[in-house]
């Protein structure tokens, strides 16, 4: 049974289609990865999952219950955590305000949690009383999963998770991202860099116009020669 489906989804802003069908689905414990051009809905897609985005049309069940449009508090308390692309930390509070911050639902002592998220992103620990808003790219983008983390989620989706960070960080988000899926943590996620994310891809979605254009496996569609062609650079 999947943790989480998207089925024939459409949505959009304004009255504009965005997404025009789509389809997803992942089973518990799976990385799955939204790849395509820009334009194509893969944002769009994460946060209709996540209510950000009024949908029109289809369905998206998680763990058996339909959640199509439910606002994003109650799928937090579900164990659905969204990190956006931009914006996504507290500047002006510390490292450690930002992580108890990503706590707000829970009413139990989280303490062990926190020192799981600091075990997660070591660079974090020696970093814990400096203001978020002056760390690296690589490291807010850090802080921003970690904050996610802190809901103990079944599910996270990440929003272009190294968006503008250098080859070193992006390499080590990556390696973050497998460390959580390590513990249990589904995860979808919207990439720009698309060979390296559907190379730790249990399943990949490749859209185009707001529609599925290939479903297959990571290792699949980095082996396909018209996925390449036509989405990979060649």
């Amino acid at each position: 049974m999947s943790l989480i489906s998207l089925s024939q989804v459409e949505a959009g802003y304004g009255g504009a289609s965005i997404l025009n069908g789509v389809d997803l689905e992942l089973n518990a414990g799976e990385i799955g990865v939204i790849v395509g051009p820009n334009g194509a809905g893969k944002s769009t897609m994460l946060k209709a999952m996540f209510g950000l985005v009024k949908i029109s049309q289809g369905t998206v069940i998680f763990d058996g219950e339909d959640i199509t449009n439910l606002a994003p508090e109650n799928l937090s308390r579900r164990g659905i955590a969204f990190v956006p692309q931009e914006n996504n930390v507290f500047r002006t509070l510390t490292v450690h305000e930002n992580l108890e911050m990503g706590a707000y639902v829970r009413r139990d002592d989280y303490s062990a949690l926190l020192d799981r998220v600091y075990d997660i992103f070591p660079p974090l620990k020696a970093k814990r009383n400096q203001p978020a808003g002056e760390l690296s790219g690589g490291q807010r983008q850090m802080v921003a999963v970690g904050r996610a983390l802190m809901i103990e989620p079944r599910l996270i989706l990440l929003d272009e998770p190294t968006a503008g960070l250098s080859p070193l960080f992006m390499s080590e988000i990556f390696d973050r991202i497998l460390a959580i899926n390590a513990t249990g943590v589904t995860v979808a996620m919207v990439e720009q860099n698309a060979r390296q994310a559907l190379a730790i891809a249990h399943k990949g979605f490749v859209l185009a116009q707001g529609r599925n254009r290939f479903t297959d496996s990571g290792s699949a569609l980095l082996a396909d020669p018209e996925v390449a062609k036509s989405f990979l650079g060649g």
